[in-house]
């Protein structure tokens, strides 16, 4: 994980997360956590999947595994992911259509392409995120709920266009289940278009996925691959310096600090060692039709 210094005064921080490589020309870059930045707001874990290319006969296989305190969600540019779970959730999810997997007490899931695509071959890129429950809720009952690409709403205008993944802004409001002030919407920018960076949040930040970021009124450009975290309450006004896609990312920080140990996030550390141990001794509920699993790291 490296960190680039920025002069612009409305920028706290800009992590340059690392690629990492996990076979068959699969590749992901880690934003969060990091040493020096653990959460935005509630998410505490942040991911670029791909882009990559499957040949026919291959494709993403990421077998049972379990998560505590948290909710995962899969939002994706291009491709198809099958997503199967310990609570029976069979549910293939596309570009524009949002997963959202509520862990809670304890759940098991895999994420597979599906038959059709791994035949063919295909492509995938997209992004996933973990999203922290607060503290009265990380043992709440798990859950699985999916939503279509036109139940995401959308505006679309001078140059701008938003999907509002989560949250609520700039007059939409998002109908994915959220369990703290939470924001996340996917951004594209045409060149030179300018959006406004609402402060209704405490902690903001933009992943830029492709092109060129500028901040209206400061120096410095940000590329495809940087994590920008924002100072709480600063004015930010986004330019595309050609045509530029983003993530919005941003929430209200939790009091309590996050232990947080491979999948499993709590605020207790007892809690992630009886989650490692029900793991280990198999007394996570399993995937209906996938006998396979990813054993306990020793560490992670």
């Amino acid at each position: 994980m490296s960190i680039r210094s920025s002069e612009a005064e409305s920028v706290d921080l800009v992590i340059l997360p690392p690629v990492r490589d996990l076979g068959d020309g699969f590749s992901v870059r880690r934003a969060l956590p990091s040493a020096q930045r653990r959460m935005v707001g509630p998410f505490i874990f942040f991911d670029q999947m791909g882009p990559t290319a499957f040949g026919p006969g291959e494709g993403l296989d990421v077998r049972p595994h379990p998560h505590i305190g948290l909710s995962t969600l899969t939002y994706l540019l291009d491709g198809e992911i099958e997503h199967r779970d310990s609570v029976g959730s069979v549910q293939t999810i596309r570009p524009g259509a949002v997963n959202l997997m509520t862990a809670g007490s304890g759940i098991v899931h895999s994420e597979r392409s599906p038959a059709a695509s791994r035949s063919s071959g295909a492509p995938l890129f997209g992004l996933q995120t973990w999203i922290a429950l607060p503290e009265a809720l990380q043992e709440i009952a798990p859950a699985f709920d999916h939503y279509a690409v036109d139940q995401i709403p959308t505006l679309d205008a001078d140059g701008v266009r938003m999907s509002l993944v989560v949250g609520q802004s700039d007059g939409l409001l998002s109908p994915v289940k959220t369990y703290s002030d939470t924001l996340y919407a996917d951004l594209i920018l045409a060149s030179g278009a300018r959006y406004q960076l609402k402060a209704d949040h405490v902690e903001r930040a933009v992943y830029v996925v492709a092109g060129t970021l500028e901040i209206v009124g400061q120096d410095g450009q940000f590329q495809a691959g940087e994590f920008v975290v924002f100072k709480p309450g600063a004015e930010i006004v986004l330019r595309g310096v050609g045509a530029t896609r983003l993530m919005l990312v941003g929430g209200e920080p939790f009091p309590e600090a996050r232990q947080i140990f491979w999948n499993f996030v709590s605020t207790s550390k007892e809690r992630i060692e009886q989650a490692k141990n029900d793991w280990r001794e198999g007394r996570f509920d399993r995937v209906a039709g996938d006998d396979e699993f990813i054993p306990l790291p020793e560490n992670a």
